[in-house]
């Protein structure tokens, strides 16, 4: 009789893989790129946005390809949502690098090239923790920040119906 405190280490029975498996689309991906950064305008209206790209075959999304751009406030706009609307613990963003703006700097502060490709990173990690979120990938504000061209800020928030 075996003793039941004992854990059952022997192999599951598994199939071999074959190409297809190996080498063939995985069952369920989602991956998203954050990139391109440029910076626009002039003076105290200048701001730097960024590409984000979003490749899925997930059924929840009703975009299977999708390029939008935006800026770091757009990021900031998705947390808040997030927080305020849905249970799931927010990841941080990157941080606003207020010493970076102030006047008299020796560099261009938040439009540095440095800057902008660490921030980018952060922002990439940030909308992939998000995401792969199961909880996260039904919120509406979700949807819109990854596939509408435009944020409407007015939305009502909910979930999103398959």
């Amino acid at each position: 009789m075996s003793d039941p405190t004992v854990a059952d280490t022997r192999r599951l029975n598994s199939k071999p893989q074959d190409l297809t498996d190996a080498y063939g689309p995985p069952s369920n991906f989602l991956e998203i790129d954050v990139y391109d950064p440029q910076t626009i305008g002039v003076g105290r209206n200048r701001f730097t946005t960024y590409e984000v790209r979003m490749r899925t075959n997930l059924p929840i999304f009703k975009l299977k390809d999708s390029v939008v751009r935006r800026r770091y406030s757009d990021f900031e706009w998705l947390k808040n949502e997030l927080e305020r609307d849905s249970k799931i613990v927010v990841p941080p963003l990157p941080g606003k690098a207020l010493k970076r703006q102030l006047p008299f700097r020796g560099d261009e502060g938040i439009f540095d090239e440095s800057f902008i490709e660490e921030r980018r990173v952060g922002l990439e990690q940030f909308i992939n923790r998000l995401a792969g979120h199961p909880l996260a990938q039904n919120e509406r504000c979700l949807h819109m920040f990854l596939q509408d061209e435009s944020i409407d800020r007015n939305y009502v928030p909910g979930k999103v119906r398959k």
